[in-house]
Order: structure tokens, then sequence, then C-alpha cells
């Protein structure tokens, strides 16, 4: 035992001081520089700076007042298709004429084309030449019953154009979707393995808002709105880019209102002409340049099962849609032109034509007095 173990506990009860040698070492242990600690390893810089506060975006169904550019992470993959829906809730302006005809006219330039009836009526389907009796696989099955879209792609007579058929089957998918587990995205999850084996896939929606319009929106990259040049031109056209943004919004960041297309344009009119330059007003720059005329061919070219290029490839209107397919494979329009912000009319009204001089009514001419006057004869009055 060393006699440092010996030493006399003190009397507050702390140990004795160590020996002269002790209190050297110790002195030294203190008197010895220290090396300074190893600062804590540097924060890394974080990759972008946080996005600024946006009140819009906390308040719950906001809608943005304007389509701007795609963000960077909502732009769809290079080595896929482009989804163009076409869309308009008015019926009769002719989206399914549009959807068959810009896909033949695409498949003319070598691209490969699926057309994808998404309207009950199957209108789509009749105008690429695929009978009812045909349509064993369709829309219904893929929605419905959650079936692969590839084996509902069926071939058509245009090389490099195929098609996914519709029947009116098709029309009880909505309501069996209801209760159903992200119904919106049933189409979005159907074609992701078969986009990318297609250059141009088109959706031909119904006219409507309903479920079936929806998942169309919520699948494509792109959005073509058909406008016929009739007098009813713009009307409901409101609510459908209302329910584009709240797609966009909540369902589909990709999804831009690329392109109007002018349809059932007769030269002949007053009319048609004061509705092109209503809706160039409104639109600007999405406008496409090509006018779809009014067309005997363009309406016999259905009840033949054919596109137009094909029944007629020298008419006005395959001409007509030869001509938009290369203004859509040009690419999309411009993002960075903002949508119109002030209400549009429902209608367009037509320019009034004079039927007053002055202050006193023109007279009417001898014919026209003529056939009132037999108009309104009773029976046994003498000319």
């Amino acid at each position: 035992m060393s006699l440092e173990d010996e030493r006399p506990p003190r009397p507050d009860g702390e140990p004795s001081p160590p020996p002269d040698g002790g209190v050297q070492r110790a002195r030294q242990e203190a008197d010895a520089p220290r090396e300074p600690p190893e600062p804590p390893p540097p924060t890394p810089p974080p990759d972008s700076d946080p996005p600024a506060y946006n009140p819009q975006a906390s308040v719950e169904g906001s809608v943005p007042e304007t389509v701007g550019a795609v963000p960077r992470t909502a732009e769809a993959p290079v080595d896929r298709g482009r989804i163009i829906a076409v869309a308009n809730q008015k019926g009769g302006v002719g989206k399914s004429t549009t959807a068959v005809n810009l896909g033949a006219a695409l498949a003319e330039s070598g691209a490969r084309v699926l057309v994808v009836d998404m309207d009950p009526q199957g209108n789509a389907s009749t105008g690429m030449g695929i009978s009812p009796q045909q349509r064993e696989i369709t829309t219904y099955q893929v929605l419905a019953a959650g079936l692969p879209a590839t084996r509902a792609i069926m071939e058509t007579a245009v090389e490099n154009l195929f098609a996914i058929t519709s029947t009116i089957d098709l029309a009880g998918a909505e309501i069996e979707l209801v209760s159903q587990f992200s119904r919106e995205m049933r189409l979005t999850r159907a074609l992701e393995g078969v986009v990318e084996t297609f250059d141009y896939v088109i959706l031909d929606c119904p006219p409507s808002l309903g479920l079936l319009t929806v998942n169309s929106l919520a699948a494509a990259d792109e959005l073509i709105v058909p406008i016929q040049c009739e007098y009813y031109a713009l009307e409901g056209l409101g609510q459908l880019l209302r329910n584009v943004r709240l797609v966009q919004q909540n369902l589909n960041p990709r999804l831009r209102l690329t392109g109007i297309v002018l349809t059932m344009y007769d030269s002949r009119t007053k009319l048609a002409e004061q509705v092109v330059a209503e809706v160039r007003k409104y639109f600007g720059g999405r406008v496409y340049d090509t006018l779809i005329p009014r067309s005997v061919r363009l309406s016999e070219a259905p009840g033949y099962g054919q596109p137009i290029t094909t029944y007629d490839p020298s008419s006005k209107g395959a001409q007509a849609y030869l001509a938009l397919a290369a203004e859509v494979a040009e690419g999309p329009r411009d993002f960075d032109i903002p949508m119109p912000t002030e209400d549009m009319p429902e209608v367009v009204l037509p320019e009034p034509t004079p039927e007053m001089d002055g202050e006193e009514e023109r007279e009417p001419s001898e014919a026209a007095s003529r056939r009132r006057r037999g108009l309104f004869r009773r029976k046994g009055d003498e000319s």
C-alpha cells in the first residue's frame, strides 16, 4: 500500500491533498495546452430556395386565375407520347370528327396514333370503320373491370392508326365508379403501359363534364377544344375552363389548354367571321390558324367508316385536317399565354342588319308585299 492511500481524511470529508509530486503533476496537466474541439461539420446548403408562401394555396378550393408555365416537376416524360384530350361540354361541335380525322392525318405523316373513344355513343369508333359487333373489349371493360388497355387496342384500315372503341355500356361506368377508390385516375393508370408505344394518344370525350370527361382530363397532357362557328359558340365554355383549372390543381398539374379549333366554318356567312374574330379576341395565340370548313364530304365520311383523309383526300375538309395536323405536330402552343380573365359571352351576337332608315321604316319590296297579302288572304277574297 502506498503512502497516498494512508492519508487521513480532512475534517470536512474531502480527501487530503496529494503530496508535492502529485501537485506538480496536476499543475503540469492543467498548464499543458489543450487542442481546440473539432468544429461540427458544415450543414449542406439546400438544393433550392424554399417556395414563397402563397396565401391562395392554403385556401381550400381556390382556383388560379390564369394558366401559367408548366412547372418543371409537372412536365411529361420525354420518352412517352403526347396525350391529347378533345373536349367540349357542348354537343355537335365536331369533337369526334376532329379526334378521328386529326388522328388519321397524324398517322399519314408516319406517327403512331391511338384514338381512345370515351363517348358512350361510340361515334369515333364508327368513324374509324369498327362496327359494334367487332367491339369485344372496350373502354368500359378497361375502366370498370380494370382490364389492361393493351387488350382493347384494335387496328383500323388506316396504317399507324389504332383505336380503343366504346359502346353504350360505357354510360353505366359513371354510376359503377362512383363508389370506387381514386375513380378519377382509372384511365391514367390504364394508359401507363400504352402511352410509351405511341406518338399520340387522342381522347374523344363525351359532351358532358361527368366522370368520363374528368378521367380524360386527368390523363391528358394537352386539351384541344373544338368550337363551332355558330350562334352559341361559347356556350358553357367558361364552365369547361373552370373544370380544367380544378383538374389541374387537384389531379393533373400537367394539363394545359393548348389549342382552340374552329369548326363548321362557312365563309359565306357574316356570323362565322364574327365568331372567329370573337374567339381570337378572347384566346389569342391559342387558336389554331386552320379553320375546319363546313363540308358535305366531312358529314358523309363517318357513314362509310372512313376518315376524310381516305374517303376524299382532295376535299377541303381533308386538306384542312392535314393542315391542322401539321400545326399540332409542331408541338404544344406557348404555355405562357395567359387565359382570358374576363367573363366570356354565352353567345356571339351577329351584327344587326339595319332595318330602319333614319326614323322611317323601309318600304317592303313589291314581291314581299305580294307574299304577305297571299299569306293572310282569307278564303273567298279576290286577289
